[in-house]
């Protein structure tokens, strides 16, 4: 079984900074990891690749500093990684993702089943999975929560909804995207670091693949970010200085007036 993982690296989330003017995410010079929910994708290949054989290839879009995020992803126990590197790439929304990962996929040839996962918690839009499975016209499961049934022609997997569960019957091959329910990610090992450290990832580049420079980044992207706003906290309070037995009495004293007047006792 060939299964392909898109992954992504984000911004960890206390250092995540946007660019006001271009309304776009700030990322040179910003610690990252691996998109903690592509991890589940990343466990949920593994296990398949474990159970019916086969090799899992990540892909990731992003500067040259992506390529920890791939290495880490073979040191897990994935087997081969592809980066999509450009700088016409720079500024894509999840259209001009979804497309430029869609093309790399048709470059790589055949594949049995792609996994990602829900959402990249720097965009938050869940739109990038779905995308590439309607590039490609594949068939799609979205929060997949377990996969019952793979063989070569079809998977069942059950599907989290609002009222519970879903189960699907999919022909192969096809594209789910995971919720963090279908598996425990695990670390990567020893071995794995060894892979990964010697592993050679070669770079997809729009002129390799031969994409259409107005299909790409902020030219190829529908959506514009019109205004950046961030949120304000006004929240005034009473900071009260205790000195002494009678700086403890006036304390109290001040807190239960501000407890009755707020009706609260």
């Amino acid at each position: 079984m060939n299964i392909i993982i898109p992954i992504k690296q984000v911004p960890e989330t206390s250092n995540v900074k946007m660019d006001k003017e271009k309304g776009t995410m700030i990322r040179d010079g910003v610690q990252t990891v691996i998109n903690p929910l592509d991890l589940y994708a990343l466990e949920t290949g593994i296990q398949l690749k474990e159970k019916f054989g086969g090799k899992i290839t990540v892909i990731s879009m992003g500067p040259p500093s992506a390529t920890k995020a791939l290495k880490e992803a073979i040191a897990m126990g994935c087997d081969d990684a592809v980066l999509l590197s450009d700088k016409k790439f720079a500024g894509s929304d999840t259209w001009a993702t979804s497309y430029t990962i869609s093309q790399s996929i048709k470059e790589m040839g055949d594949y049995d089943l792609i996994i990602a996962g829900e959402r990249a918690t720097d965009g938050d839009t869940g739109q990038v999975g779905p995308g590439i499975a309607a590039w490609l016209d594949l068939p799609l499961a979205t929060y997949v929560s377990k996969i019952e049934k793979v063989d070569e022609t079809e998977l069942v997997v059950e599907r989290l909804v609002e009222e519970g569960y879903q189960k699907l019957q999919m022909p192969m091959p096809a594209l789910l995207t995971v919720v963090k329910e279908i598996s425990h990610p695990r670390l990567p090992t020893l071995r794995g670091k060894k892979k990964a450290r010697v592993s050679e990832i070669p770079i997809f580049t729009a002129e390799k693949m031969n994409l259409k420079p107005e299909s790409l980044g902020l030219n190829g992207s529908p959506t514009k970010v019109v205004k950046i706003d961030f949120p304000t906290v006004t929240r005034g309070g009473t900071v009260v200085k205790v000195e002494g037995e009678t700086g403890v009495e006036e304390a109290v004293d001040k807190l239960l007036d501000f407890l009755k007047r707020k009706e609260l006792i």
